[in-house]
């Protein structure tokens, strides 16, 4: 076994350090969830933590690591008497992201339970981690259905297993731990919730830590063992400091003066209901304890809601966790007022008048002057100036909920939300002889391939004589995620203020849409000469919404170069990623122009996205009286829809589009492909 790397060797990385280990004072406080950039300790932390871990006695030959004074009475393995138990190191059990439901819960054998009647049950990770700590890397991007699973056990404390009427439980309580890099996206708002504290850790810009840093790694990796040697009496410290402070726990004193000011900053911040003051007081009392104290101070308060507060507090999903500091500190001194629990505020002569922090994106930008593309044929320039100049950023207008668009037919790409796909999770749709380990049984389809071999099998009791053979996986249908690509066109036509925000609130509205139903996006500009990959293929949409604000516009409309761009790329993120299908998204008026005929070379551009069954919409931004349907054409020659941004609103009731359509569909007026829901 690997000698971990030394607890206390860990260079800066404060916060993240107080995190863990205030849990291991306290496993109440419900676990940390660690953000940040590759290459920041981050699994490095908590795998060294299982070291300074206290131990817990179990019930000997217990697989489920039953404690001994209190065995759990359902327990598999049981029951037990109380009494007795042996001492074990806690463990740190780790969740593999791609792991099976199987994995994480367990697993029943179905030939023996049918065939005997017996629950021959294999404990899953669950199990393993019972009353230790149970350690996700990357958990942001964890299939949705592991983490329901991890939702309930983590709710009820237990994890129950139901086969076709077979059901096990057992007890699964433990600390759990996340780490997560914010680029590759979000993680779900009711797993979010789950952990009882937030960090965030970045690599430190100073030459003398990471100097530090450096030189302690390449110590630790020339020879692990006597790198951790040197560290034995600060880990021995600082493991005796932990055992102190949870035997000082139950003696800390939670004032009403820290009760109200905990009530008040949760409801300042607007968090939504009762778990983030309950978490919040258990980590104030953990900070006492862990400094020696029996009284909680407002200092403790405060350091608890920055841990506790910043993934819970109402924001955009676009936004980065966070607590207006300003905000809390006055939010303190409003309700510092004498009680028991006392302490002055610690930084009393602090700035003040914090109050509410600004509400949406600050002030209005200053109106801009409108740009035309200005050699469109035929088109009247209206006094812009020939061949429109870059203009500056235009804020996105209010985002709204979308219509889901979604790609025809079945695909079998990772779980998500958008559309229709064969998965491991959804409604049972047939049943087929299974490959490999049986991981969902049919049991009409089993009994029905089992009865009419009874007699030769010499069948003479009740029971039902079960051969591998005749076992059948159920298949079922569920959702997954796609590859969505936007193509925006920020060129002179779509520049006017009022228009280009109207277009940003779509997109952004479609962005959240994505981000709702676990797509992978990507984002390519059109406008002047050429296009650009403003945002590769990524999980991370707040970055594609990021990238969206300061998208800049003006000058001519290459339109075909910006299909030909996303042509390219959903070539290469078929080879990535073939199980993925796309979505392409093109956000314009339908205009092109620049170089010899670009009417036709769109078209042309159009047709290579067709060929390959592209399912593709077009947002038609047009606006006006006077409509050319431009966008309509290209939507047909892309083989998909189009829908204007007023259908684009879930809440319209014109033109109700549902499912994007590849080469079929009902022509609408402007010669586009429609399907109505």
């Amino acid at each position: 076994m690997s000698t971990p790397y030394p607890f206390t060797a860990i260079v800066g990385q404060d916060d993240l350090r107080l995190g863990l280990l205030l849990n291991a004072v306290s496993p109440a406080v419900g676990g940390v969830l660690v953000r940040g950039e590759k290459g920041t300790a981050k699994s490095t932390a908590v795998r060294a933590l299982a070291a300074l871990m206290p131990e817990v006695d179990v019930v000997s030959g217990c697989r489920f690591s039953c404690d001994p004074v209190s065995p759990d009475p359902a327990c598999p393995d049981g029951p037990h008497e109380a009494g007795g138990g042996v001492s074990r190191a806690a463990r740190t059990v780790e969740l593999p992201v791609g792991a099976s439901e199987d994995r994480l819960v367990g697993a029943l054998d179905i030939e023996r339970a049918l065939a005997e009647g017996v629950k021959a049950f294999e404990p899953g990770l669950l199990a393993d981690a019972h009353r230790g700590i149970l350690y996700v890397d990357e958990v942001n991007l964890l299939h949705d259905h592991l983490v329901d699973l991890l939702l309930d056990a983590a709710a009820m404390g237990a994890s129950y297993v139901e086969r076709e009427g077979v059901s096990v439980r057992h007890a699964a309580r433990f600390l759990l731990v996340g780490t997560m890099n914010p680029e590759e996206g979000e993680l779900r708002p009711q797993l979010l919730d789950r952990f009882g504290l937030t960090v965030e850790v970045a690599a430190s810009r100073e030459t003398d830590q990471r100097v530090e840093v450096v030189r302690r790694r390449l110590a630790y990796d020339d020879d692990p063992a006597g790198f951790a040697a040197r560290w034995a009496d600060e880990e021995g410290a600082l493991r005796e400091r932990i055992v102190a402070a949870r035997a000082l726990l139950p003696q800390v004193t939670l004032g009403d003066r820290a009760l109200r000011q905990i009530a008040a900053t949760c409801a300042a911040f607007e968090v939504d209901g009762m778990r983030a003051d309950i978490v919040m007081a258990r980590t104030a009392t953990a900070l006492a304890a862990w400094a020696g104290r029996t009284d909680v101070l407002a200092e403790d308060v405060r350091q608890a809601a920055l841990l506790a507060l910043p993934h819970r507090r109402r924001r955009n999903p676009f936004d980065a966790p966070g607590l207006d500091e300003d905000k809390l500190d006055d939010t303190l001194e409003q309700n510092s007022g004498e009680g028991d629990g006392g302490g002055d505020d610690p930084d009393p002569d602090g700035p003040g008048g914090g109050g509410q922090p600004p509400q949406g994106d600050g002030p209005d930008t200053p109106p801009q002057p409108e740009a035309g593309d200005g050699d469109t044929p035929g088109l009247p320039s209206q006094g812009r100036p020939a061949g429109g100049g870059e203009q500056q950023p235009v804020r996105a207008a209010e985002p709204f909920r979308t219509k889901m668009l979604s790609v025809p037919g079945i695909g079998e790409g990772a779980a998500g939300r958008r559309s229709r796909a064969r998965t491991e999770h959804g409604r049972t749709t047939g049943a087929r002889r299974p490959e490999g380990l049986l991981t969902k049984l049919h049991l009409t389809a089993t009994v029905q391939a089992a009865a009419p071999h009874q007699h030769a099998r010499g069948r003479t009791g009740r029971g039902l004589v079960v051969r591998r053979d005749d076992l059948r996986q159920a298949t079922r249908e569920g959702r997954e995620g796609n590859l969505v690509l936007f193509v925006v066109d920020g060129s002179g036509s779509m520049a006017a203020r009022q228009r280009m925000g109207a277009v940003k609130g779509a997109v952004l509205s479609l962005l959240l849409d994505a981000y709702q139903r676990r797509d992978k996006v990507g984002l390519i500009t059109f406008r002047g000469q050429d296009a650009e990959v403003a945002l590769p293929p990524t999980s991370s949409v707040d970055t594609a919404a990021a990238r969206l604000e300061t998208l800049p516009t003006g000058g001519r409309t290459p339109l075909a170069a910006g299909l030909l761009k996303a042509h390219d790329v959903l070539r290469v993120e078929r080879l990535r990623d073939p199980s993925r299908r796309p979505l392409l998204v093109v956000v314009t008026d339908g205009r092109a122009t620049g170089g010899p005929d670009p009417v036709a070379l769109a078209a042309r551009a159009a047709r290579l996205h067709e060929a390959e069954g592209t399912a593709s919409v077009v947002v038609d931004c047009e606006s006006g009286v006077v409509r050319l349907g431009l966008a309509g054409r290209l939507a047909r020659d892309l083989g998909g829809t189009a829908v204007t941004l007023d259908e684009l609103r879930a809440d319209s009731i014109a033109g109700l589009v549902r499912d994007v359509q590849g080469t079929k569909g009902t022509k609408g007026s402007d010669g586009s492909n429609r399907r109505a829901a």
